[in-house]
C-alpha cells in the first residue's frame, strides 16, 4: 500500500499492512520552516507558501496524510472576527468577539470570497498537486458550537446556553453553514477528507448536557452537509461522556486526547453497531514537545496500538518547537506495527 491508501483504509475501518501515522491537527514544526523555506505568519495568510509548509508532514515527517491550514480561525474571520497575530512563531487566533446573542448573525452572502477561504483552498489544491495520489490530503474546518463561541465569545455562550439556549440556534445555524460553505470549497479543491476541530465543545467547557442538546445536533448536521466524505472529528479532553453522541454525528472517526478511557471507546463504538476509527495515543506535549529522547515516544506509540488506536496520532496540535527526530519516532513504531 501507498501512504494514502494505507491512510483511507485506516480511517474507513478496512485492512492495512501496517499501522497508519499521521497529525489531525497542525503539523507545522520550526525544523520544518527551515528545511522548506516556509515560515509563519507568512504560510498563514499566502496560499503558496501555506503548501509549501505543509507538505512537510509528507516530505519531512514521512507521515501518510497532510492538511491544511495551521490555524483555527479561517471561517470566524470571514464572518467578521478581528484576529490576533501568531507572528513568527505561532497561529493566528481571535482577538474580539463582534457580536452579542441578541444580535443578527452576520450574513453569508459572498461568504468563499471573504477572509481566507479561497486562500486555503488554492493551498489545498497546491499541496494535492504536489502529493498526487501518494499521501491523502485533508482539509481543516471549526465545528459549529465552536465557530459560534468565537462569534459570540466563551462567557456569552455559556450563559445562553444554560439560561435561554434558544437564543443560539440562529448562531449555530449560520455557523455549521459557514464551515459547510468553507468546507465544500476545500472537498472541490480536492480534500480526500475533512477535520472537523470542535475545541469549545470539550468538556473542559462545557457538560455532556449541553453537548447533547446544543453542540451535536449542528455537527451532524454539518457531517450530513458535506456529502459523505470522510470526516476526523477532534474534540480536546476526557470525551468518553460524550461518545454516545459523538457516535451519531455520522464521522468517520474520533481524535481523541492521551486522557481518554481509550477501551470504554472502542467499547461503546462496537456497541453502537457503526464503524468509527479512534485516532491519537502520543501526547503532544508532555511526550512530544518535552524532553529530547526518542525512546518515551517509542514506548508510547506501541502501547498506544497495543491498546487499540486505528490511526497513531499527536493527541493535539503539534507543538511547533517538537523535534523533528521524536515524530519520526512515531512513524517508525507504526512501520513496524501490523494489526493481528
Amino acid at each position: 500500500m501507498n501512504k494514502k491508501e494505507r491512510f483511507m483504509n485506516a480511517l474507513l475501518g478496512k485492512e492495512t499492512d501496517r499501522a497508519s501515522v499521521f497529525c489531525a491537527n497542525q503539523t507545522a514544526t520550526y525544523e520544518q520552516m527551515e528545511k522548506l523555506g516556509a515560515y509563519w505568519p507568512e504560510a498563514h495568510f499566502d496560499a503558496d507558501v501555506m503548501a509549501s509548509l505543509a507538505v512537510g508532514a509528507y516530505q519531512i515527517l514521512d507521515f501518510d496524510a497532510v492538511r491544511v491550514p495551521f490555524c483555527q480561525t479561517i471561517e470566524s474571520e470571514a464572518m467578521g472576527c478581528t484576529l490576533k497575530d501568531g507572528g513568527k512563531t505561532g497561529v493566528p487566533s481571535i482577538d474580539a468577539h463582534p457580536y452579542q446573542v441578541n444580535d443578527t448573525p452576520p450574513s453569508l452572502d459572498n461568504f468563499v470570497e471573504k477572509g481566507r477561504i479561497r486562500t486555503v483552498a488554492k493551498a489545498l489544491k497546491s499541496l494535492k498537486e504536489k502529493v498526487g495520489d501518494e499521501v491523502a490530503v485533508l482539509g481543516g474546518v471549526v465545528g459549529p458550537f465552536s465557530v459560534a463561541t468565537n462569534l459570540l465569545g466563551l462567557m456569552n455562550i455559556m450563559m445562553a446556553a444554560v439560561m435561554e439556549p434558544e437564543k443560539l440556534e440562529p448562531w449555530l445555524k449560520v455557523a455549521k453553514s459557514a464551515s459547510e460553505i468553507y468546507g465544500k470549497e476545500l472537498i472541490a479543491a480536492g480534500a480526500d477528507g475533512i477535520v472537523i476541530e470542535d475545541m469549545m465543545s470539550s468538556m473542559d467547557m462545557i457538560s455532556p448536557q449541553i453537548y447533547h442538546d446544543i453542540s451535536n445536533p449542528h455537527l451532524k448536521n454539518l457531517v450530513d452537509s458535506l456529502g459523505g466524505i470522510p470526516t476526523i472529528l477532534h474534540i480536546c479532553g476526557k470525551i468518553n461522556p460524550l461518545v454516545e453522541d459523538m457516535i451519531t454525528s455520522g464521522v468517520s472517526a474520533f481524535s481523541v486526547d492521551t486522557k481518554v478511557d481509550i477501551k470504554d471507546i472502542k467499547e461503546k463504538i462496537a456497541k453502537s453497531g457503526r464503524t468509527v476509527t479512534v485516532v491519537g495515543g502520543i501526547d503532544a506535549v508532555n511526550t512530544l514537545f518535552y524532553g529530547k529522547e526518542t525512546e518515551p515516544v517509542k514506548e508510547e506509540a506501541k502501547k498506544s496500538l497495543e491498546a487499540g488506536y486505528d490511526l497513531l496520532a499527536p493527541s493535539c496540535s503539534i507543538p511547533p518547537a517538537t523535534p523533528t527526530d521524536k515524530l519520526l519516532a512515531m512513524v517508525e513504531v507504526a512501520a513496524d506495527f501490523k494489526r493481528g
